[in-house]
């Protein structure tokens, strides 16, 4: 495979042929300290990643969900850059990583992950995900169980029962926006009217105090969508929804010590979360209060200390 690593520190400017947001990567610059990288891996030709690298210790990787980057891990990751080298990508497709003519399903954002793993040489590694980042988490560490030391899955987003998955049980509003991205034709349309408004009102459904997800935080997220293809890599990763179902038949396989974390007001039901607790070899499970499905941004302390812990049977 070819490796090629481009490093830049958090003061420059990231910009990518195929990702010409407004931001250009500048503002994750507004976050960071100054011993953050921000840096590009090429995975295969005109596929790259944006990646994050700060702090000393043992790696730890986070895995963002759908409709956001590594931002998203803005209010954890300087708190546990103190006790981990922390690295954080942008799933292809999202953020500054390049955007291809591909099906974003849970195999493809799944071997890109380990792609990524391999291409670093990571051993020794905590994964911590949030939503479809929880579930790449966990089929990464059925697959590759060998570097990982541990996993912390965060809300893992494997239930629905239509297009989009569980995020349509969030709202009304999330729940005609999403499915409406589905119909044929249509869809096409109305992904293209998603401005900032409607992204708010979508995203607030996994938030249980929505002042949690910052201003500037969501006029990124905003920028970032109107990136040429990002509508198409968003309309394809909502229409694999039953790939990230599927992926529940890979839980069976890990060998690897796994925090099952759940938001109280999470949008699975107590008997998915019971199924996959008994599919996990000898998984623990935490409960997080007062929190939705985006538990790191709605209880980034929380979310912090269960890491830190290195909570585990």
């Amino acid at each position: 495979m070819k490796n090629l690593v481009t490093k830049s520190t958090a003061l420059s400017t990231m910009t990518f042929a195929s990702s010409a947001a407004l931001s250009e990567g500048s503002y994750s610059q507004t976050w960071v300290d100054e011993n953050t990288e921000i840096n590009t891996l090429e995975l295969d030709e005109n596929n790259k990643i944006r990646y994050l690298k700060s702090g000393h210790g043992q790696p730890l990787l986070l895995i963002h969900t759908i409709r956001t980057q590594l931002d998203y891990f803005e209010k954890i990751i300087p708190a546990l850059s103190q006790q981990f080298t922390v690295y954080a990508l942008d799933l292809p497709g999202h953020g500054y990583s390049s955007i291809i003519d591909t099906d974003y399903s849970e195999p493809y954002f799944r071997h890109a992950v380990i792609k990524f793993i391999e291409a670093l040489d990571l051993n020794n590694l905590t994964i911590a995900g949030e939503s479809i980042g929880a579930v790449l988490a966990l089929t990464v560490a059925a697959e590759s169980g060998q570097r990982i030391k541990q996993v912390y899955a965060f809300n893992p987003y494997d239930h629905g029962d239509s297009y989009g998955g569980g995020i349509r049980r969030s709202s009304a509003w999330a729940n005609l926006i999403i499915g409406s991205f589905g119909i044929p034709v249509i869809g096409v349309v109305s992904s293209h009217m998603e401005n900032r408004v409607l992204l708010r009102k979508v995203l607030n459904g996994g938030f249980v105090n929505s002042d949690n997800l910052p201003d500037k935080l969501l006029l990124e997220f905003n920028s970032v969508g109107g990136q040429k293809g990002y509508r198409n890599v968003e309309r394809s990763t909502f229409s694999n929804w039953q790939s990230w179902l599927a992926a529940r038949e890979r839980y069976n396989q890990i060998t690897t010590p796994v925090t099952l974390i759940y938001s109280q007001q999470d949008w699975s039901l107590p008997q998915e979360r019971t199924d996959n607790a008994t599919l996990i070899p000898h998984a623990s499970v935490i409960s997080i209060e007062d929190a939705g499905h985006f538990s790191s941004l709605d209880q980034p302390e929380k979310v912090v200390e269960i890491i830190k812990a290195g909570v585990r049977l």
